[in-house]
């Protein structure tokens, strides 16, 4: 075993000499928050998308937060979409922060920033993406400059109508 000193992006920038920047949506960036509720219905299948949050690919994801009712029988991926009006509304990565993550029960700022990768290593966002715009984290080669949508998929039916909300906090760099 060996002691070490290990430093993040931001303490390596702010110890070089002369110090380099680095970008403020790492350090000292505005954090924001987004919200979006829709009540789900009794009936709701499997596949039913209910797009909650939109973000830009530039923003860097800190936290997103998960609450619904108690929901009988209800599962649901958390990812990201394009919007409607680009690529049709397509799926990006329907399971990108959380997989199958269940609505029986009720919630309250369910953290699934994380989940999708620590149930499948390195499937969706995981703790080396927390520093990367969205774009990043998703893979792409360069930013899009556009917006995605945040979304829950349904993977198990709604067997009861409840609120499902979600609440997306992160940084703009502004």
């Amino acid at each position: 075993m060996a002691v070490v000193t290990t430093k993040s992006t931001a303490c390596t920038a702010g110890d070089a000499f002369p110090q380099s920047l680095v970008s403020q949506k790492v350090h000292g960036g505005r954090l924001r928050e987004s919200l979006g509720v829709i009540e789900a219905v009794s009936g709701d299948s499997i596949a039913s998308v209910y797009r909650l949050v939109r973000v830009d690919s530039a923003d860097r994801i800190s936290q997103v937060l998960l609450s619904c009712d108690a929901i009988t029988t209800c599962a649901g991926d958390v990812g990201i979409y394009d919007i409607p009006a680009v690529n049709s509304g397509a799926v990006v990565d329907a399971d990108f922060f959380a997989s199958a993550q269940s609505l029986a029960s009720a919630l309250v700022n369910q953290d699934v920033t994380h989940e999708a990768d620590a149930a499948d290593a390195g499937a969706g966002f995981g703790l080396a993406d927390v520093e990367k715009p969205l774009w990043q984290a998703l893979g792409l080669a360069a930013d899009p400059g556009k917006q995605y949508d945040i979304a829950v998929t349904l993977t198990a039916a709604a067997g009861s109508a409840g609120t499902v909300a979600l609440k997306v906090r992160y940084s703009d760099g502004n």
